[in-house]
């Protein structure tokens, strides 16, 4: 039986989540497999691989096709790597030690590239928030100049109108001495009689 390694989807609508799976090639694509070696998850940043490489490297020795998404997720794990070194060795290029060795500083300068590549990442995401901020501030310096200008303005435009009318003192007036009238005593008056 013709034997494929392929994803298997998962997950819901626009979050698809993926098995590794080895199935027959007549099977449909969520049909019944013969083994999963591991998971592919696409939705996060770099993307997430879970991946049981012995047997992987085992299928892949045996002649299981990938399909081509599959055979790029085997590849950057070091599959098809692995599998090219055990080739030498079978020719006898050179030893097993040596493919090991091989293969260990294959995946050490792979994994600092990727440390290069994240960190490289991590820096332009603090400049690009330096570069916000920096952004932010101008634009609230604009903002409050502006509002100073406004405020000035508006202090300026009530300050005229108040001295439009100034409050003059009027000349002042002597006032005349009151003088009192002699106060004249009336008799009281008595009731007329009927």
């Amino acid at each position: 039986m013709a034997t494929k390694i392929r994803l298997q989807r998962h997950g819901r609508k626009h979050y698809a989540f993926y098995s590794i799976v080895i199935a027959d090639s007549r099977a449909p694509r969520d049909g019944k497999f013969i083994e999963k070696i591991g998971t592919y998850n696409p939705n996060t940043d770099p993307a997430t691989v879970d991946l049981n490489f012995d047997s992987a490297l085992s299928w892949v020795l045996k002649g299981a096709q990938p399909t081509d998404t599959v055979r790029s997720i085997l590849s950057h794990e070091g599959v098809y790597m692995k599998k090219h070194l055990m080739g030498g060795v079978r020719k006898g290029a050179f030893g097993e030690a040596e493919a090991d060795a091989r293969f260990e500083a294959w995946k050490n300068n792979k994994q600092t590239g990727l440390a290069a590549l994240k960190a490289k990442q991590d820096e332009a995401k603090k400049a690009e928030a330096k570069a916000r901020l920096e952004a932010e501030k101008k634009v609230n310096e604009v903002k409050a100049k502006a509002l100073a200008e406004k405020k000035a303005a508006e202090i300026a435009a009530a300050a005229p109108a108040v001295e439009e009318a100034p409050v003059t003192e009027a000349p002042a007036v002597e006032e005349a001495p009151v003088t009192e009238a002699p106060v004249t005593e009336e008799a009281p008056a008595t009731p007329k009689a009927e």
